[in-house]
């Protein structure tokens, strides 16, 4: 199948503009290896990409896909990941993966700074993954952030709320920067989100595991007490109002037969960011 007869992100909308016209790039990232719990984050891609044909183009403020969205073709592995993100960051243009387990952030992260990029990752996400190792494979996606923090990537996590001792450790050891889905449940949005010396270019990595199953129960290890809707759009909003964006991805996406809420909220999510994001870049013309 050739790449433009492929279901596009939000090809009810949009129209099948050149690649290089596109701000932003899809890449369906359906790698599935390591799961623990539940399964299907396989099927996640293909699911928010059918999802996104029921979006508005008008996303409540402004009409984010009028910068160009182009989907790629799927990358289903490791190398094939890093090497489509590494393609979109020498365009210039914003990498939006869409997983998969959270093992595939590991592959945008190599690609941008074998690039050279400095920056920062944010991350969303129920769990710290920081462990070393999970059930003896060092890329489980229960360690992609330690991987990051090997890569020497200043971190800053938002909505753990399960850690095991070792992940406990070794915040303490690296200092990082968190704030756990207890906080804003008990004292809403902080003040200060980021340090204020954290790198002005980021990466955002949310596993929607971060948002509560309340409205995300389609994920492999669902906890509960987790970030509302609006609690995670004010921190979209905090972070892309004081940083420049250079990549983000959605992941862990299990899709649950006939139920659509799931994969239209990852949608959406996706959508808002993209928003947030050109906002942004407005404002900061101006």
């Amino acid at each position: 199948m050739k790449a433009h007869d492929q279901p596009r992100f939000l090809d009810s909308e949009t129209p099948d503009l050149p690649q290089n016209q596109c701000l932003f790039q899809v890449i369906p990232a359906p790698y599935e290896k390591t799961v623990s719990y539940g399964g299907g984050t396989v099927q996640g891609p293909a699911a928010i990409i059918l999802a996104s044909g029921q979006l508005e183009a008008y996303d409540g403020t402004s009409c984010p896909c009028e910068h160009g969205i182009h989907t790629m073709e799927p990358a289903a592995t490791l190398e094939a990941i890093e090497a489509a993100v590494a393609k979109v960051s020498a365009m210039g243009k914003i990498p939006v993966m869409l997983g998969g387990e959270h093992t595939v952030t590991y592959g945008a992260l190599k690609a941008l700074q074998e690039r050279g990029e400095e920056f920062g990752v944010i991350q969303f996400d129920a769990h710290a993954d920081l462990r070393d190792t999970y059930e003896g494979d060092k890329f489980s996606h229960a360690c992609v952030m330690h991987r990051a923090l090997e890569m020497g990537l200043p971190l800053v996590q938002i909505g753990v709320r399960a850690l095991s001792p070792p992940e406990v450790e070794l915040r303490k050891k690296y200092a990082i920067h968190h704030h756990d889905a207890d906080q804003f449940g008990r004292h809403g949005l902080p003040a200060q989100l980021l340090p204020a010396d954290f790198p002005q270019k980021v990466y955002i990595t949310f596993d929607v595991d971060g948002l509560d199953p309340s409205i995300m129960p389609a994920t492999g290890t669902p906890e509960p007490g987790g970030l509302s809707w609006w609690q995670a759009m004010d921190c979209l909003t905090a972070i892309t109002s004081s940083r420049t964006v250079i990549g983000f991805d959605v992941v862990e996406l299990a899709p649950i037969a006939n139920l659509h809420a799931p994969d239209f909220t990852a949608a959406r999510l996706i959508y808002n960011l993209m928003g947030y994001i050109t906002r942004a870049m407005a404002a900061n013309k101006n």
